[in-house]
């Protein structure tokens, strides 16, 4: 039994114009809202209160819907024999008045037995309170939280988070309000991509302003928003009066409209409207032009279009063109359905509904003693769905949507908690809590928290050993042990996940043919291939005519099936790595590579000799001829043969898995073997593209009727310039991106040997008949 001991204080009864909603139950969702205001200076709270104040109540009609969500949802929550079987949900609904005094009594009221303010009193054999729902601006949630975490009652906000640095009170704040950092990201990037770079800011001046102002503006400004002016809106406070308020708000908005910025971020809660609204108005008065025409204004999601009663029928064409940030929201079946059939008159614990009702409507109701006011009569039939949206508006908005789900979230809660901790008592008809307060299990007396997973314990310098901080992991270790001293590495084959508190098995990565990737690299080579392949069908067609004798068809030939044969080559760096593939990709790569630049050095000296040769009494005769064009080719390519046999015997390339350099993958690849004969390889093929390029470009003038050495120089100009880029490009790259690299340089190459050299002659050959004869060579020559 609980007994109220004596109290010099008196007991008020709840009062009409506090605006409370009651329905008892097992288990009780409060929520503190701001929902109607009264004009006053100041209430002494040692009486009670006169009902003379309804005369300036202040009312925002389109905020009862947030008492119609929570209402909604404990109806659907109790008809669901799924969710709570052997529980009934409850509520108390309470109005803080847009006031941190009438917040603290909402909340004190909580921890009294209803309907008598005495704290810490409760003798309630029901209504036992699960948790508080509290918005939807960030004050009603701080001051609310100021007490009720004392208590270890958790709360769930469906407004902006306040700025709370006490861990006592963040631990049992639930946010059901999206992150307003995300939302600050989404309008940096909506400002940076219409390019809106010179902007102006109006905060409303209270803590969650100031923290926009200090932690998020200079962001802003170090990815190139300017600002022309940063103006504050004064914080509203509908316990005081206007006048100041209105005066405050219109120098900032005297800025605001003379200033050249076209974007306007407005970062205010969801009473500021109200106020914004007014300003336009007052500003007829103040002789404050009003160039809102071609503003943009950027809303943050706090805000929302409400207005007050007097408001309703005022111009917003200023606002026209808003960008506003929305909190998501769902429609709820039989929602609608739901507020439709509300009534006044059958409404009677609704201590809301009559004030709500008025104002939207426009009408009176008959007071306790049946004396009229003048004007029209609510008769209660009147259909809520006539009224304008922004009256009132029956499709769910975003935050009652947030409410609706912080109840699911409470009786989903309190149903995961009856099931692993509720007992039934002998000869009771209903569960009951056992041994279990709703906010844990059991008391902690630690010098600190524990450190999560995914932390590790580092000592505090001057504290004793039971005192520490905890700091996550370093990059690539876990924990996944509360309190653990040190973060271990994942095993090779796996990576740590965000969160640092498990491994997760890496995923086993190659350049294969089933990625674009791939086939687009394997088409290509196809393609260059088939290119080449034509290329020397024509050749071979037009093998008696002039162009072709000329240029040494026999090389031609050579260096033709050489291009071939490197373009398809490229293939086998495609697919999953063997053993086979492993030891022929450099290896074939090298020799192919090196018959093709040895026959592009043999076109280069047989051009020099052939010239040197037609001055007269020259000795260079006994060096033309086809054995010297073959003896270049020949021990040019044994060279590089003789390399590669030593790499293929000493230390060859093999099939190997690369867990290291990357985080999340492991590379299948085909490790090299050695190293510096890979090098070795790629040198000795570069040494033969650079003696070619040089003897190419010094004999760039000499006469030659196809102008063969200027192609050359050229083609070996774009042949040194593709491998010359490919070492720091193959170096910086990991992975099957190291594949695809070399891949593209062996096929830019030989496509830079085979267009420069074979394209103008194919031209010539095919396009320009006429041009190859006889006549037409000692013409040029001439």
């Amino acid at each position: 039994m609980c007994t109220i001991p004596n109290t010099k204080c008196s007991i008020c009864s709840p009062l009409p114009f506090l605006h409370k909603y009651y329905q008892p139950g097992d288990l009780i969702v409060a929520a503190i809202m701001s929902q109607i205001s009264i004009l006053f200076n100041s209430i002494d709270f040692d009486k009670c209160p006169s009902t003379d104040l309804f005369d300036d109540i202040v009312v925002m009609t389109q905020l009862y819907q947030h008492i119609l969500a929570l209402v909604f949802a404990v109806k659907e929550i109790n008809a669901n024999l799924q969710i709570l079987p052997n529980l009934t949900l409850g509520f108390h609904i309470y109005n803080s008045h847009f006031s941190a005094r009438w917040t603290y009594r909402s909340s004190l009221e909580l921890l009294s037995t209803y309907s008598r303010f005495i704290p810490n009193y409760k003798c309630d054999t029901q209504n036992e309170l699960a948790a508080v729902i509290g918005g939807p601006n960030s004050e009603v949630c701080l001051h609310m939280a100021s007490i009720l975490s004392n208590y270890r009652i958790s709360q769930l906000i469906y407004g902006p988070a306040p700025m709370r640095n006490i861990k006592t009170e963040v631990a049992f704040l639930n946010q059901m309000f999206p992150s307003i950092d995300h939302q600050y990201e989404g309008i940096l990037k909506l400002l940076l991509h219409f390019g809106w770079l010179w902007t102006g800011v109006v905060i409303v001046n209270d803590e969650n302003g100031e923290r926009f102002l200090q932690s998020v503006v200079p962001k802003f400004i170090l990815r190139g928003i300017c600002f022309d002016f940063i103006g504050r809106f004064p914080s509203i406070s509908y316990s005081d009066g206007v006048t100041d308020l209105v005066a405050d708000g219109l120098k900032t908005f005297n800025v605001a409209m003379r200033s050249t910025v076209n974007v306007l971020i407005i970062h205010g809660e969801i009473d500021s409207m109200t106020l914004l609204r007014m300003l336009p108005v007052m500003s007829e008065y103040e002789d404050i032009p009003i160039k809102a025409k071609g503003k943009v204004w950027v809303m943050t999601v706090q805000m929302d279009f409400t207005s007050l009663p007097f408001q309703r029928d005022q111009d917003i064409d200023f606002l026209h063109g808003t960008l506003s940030f929305t909190i998501h929201s769902e429609e709820v079946l039989g929602f609608q359905e739901f507020v439709q059939m509300r009534n006044p008159i059958l409404e009677k614990e609704d201590g809301f509904m009559r004030i709500y009702w008025e104002k939207a409507f426009q009408c009176h109701f008959p007071d306790s003693e049946g004396n009229m006011q003048d004007g029209d009569i609510c008769t209660g039939e009147e259909k809520l769905e006539t009224l304008l949206g922004s009256v009132f508006p029956t499709s769910m908005t975003g935050h009652s949507y947030s409410i609706y789900n912080a109840v699911y979230a409470v009786a989903h809660a309190v149903h995961a908690m009856q099931s692993s901790k509720l007992k039934r008592r002998e000869g009771e008809g209903r569960l009951k809590l056992w041994n279990q307060q709703m906010w844990k299990a059991q008391p902690l007396s630690l010098c600190n928290a524990n450190c999560p997973l995914g932390y590790q314990k580092t000592k505090k310098e001057g504290k004793p050993f039971c005192c520490y901080d905890c700091v996550l992991c370093p990059e690539g270790k876990i924990s996944n042990q509360t309190d653990m001293d040190e973060c271990f590495q994942c095993p090779p084959d796996h990576y740590p996940n965000v969160e640092k508190d498990s491994c997760l098995p890496k995923n086993i990565q190659f350049l294969s043919y089933g990625e674009p990737l791939g086939i687009s690299l394997a088409c290509f080579s196809l393609s260059l291939s088939f290119l080449t392949a034509l290329v020397l069908w024509n050749f071979i067609k037009h093998r008696d005519t002039p162009i072709v004798k000329a240029n040494n068809r026999n090389l031609s030939y050579t260096l033709l099936i050489s291009l071939l044969l490197s373009f398809l080559c490229a293939l086998l760096f495609i697919g999953r790595p063997k053993k086979v593939t492993c030891l022929l990709r450099q290896t074939a790569f090298g020799i192919i590579f090196s018959v093709a630049v040895s026959c592009v050095l043999t076109k280069t000296i047989i051009v020099v000799l052939a010239f040197m040769v037609t001055k007269p009494g020259s000795s260079m005769r006994k060096w033309v001829g086809k054995q010297q064009a073959t003896f270049i080719i020949l021990s040019c390519s044994l060279i590089q043969a003789a390399l590669c046999t030593v790499w293929l015997a000493t230390s060859p390339p093999f099939p190997a898995l690369d867990m290291n350099s990357m985080s999340k993958e492991i590379v299948l690849e085909c490790n090299e073997g050695s190293v510096t004969m890979f090098y070795c390889v790629l040198g000795f093929m570069g040494l033969l593209a650079i003696v070619s390029f040089s003897v190419a470009f010094l004999a760039r003038k000499l006469p030659d009727s196809f102008n063969e050495a200027k192609f050359i120089t050229f083609s070996m100009l774009v042949f040194c310039s593709v491998w010359l880029s490919f070492v720091p490009t193959y170096l910086s790259t990991k992975g099957k991106y190291m594949v695809a690299v070399e891949i593209f340089s062996i096929l830019a190459s030989s496509a830079g040997l085979l267009g420069c050299i074979f394209f103008p002659k194919c031209y010539i050959i095919v396009m320009k008949p006429e041009l190859n004869h006889k006549e037409q060579l000692r013409r040029r020559n001439h």
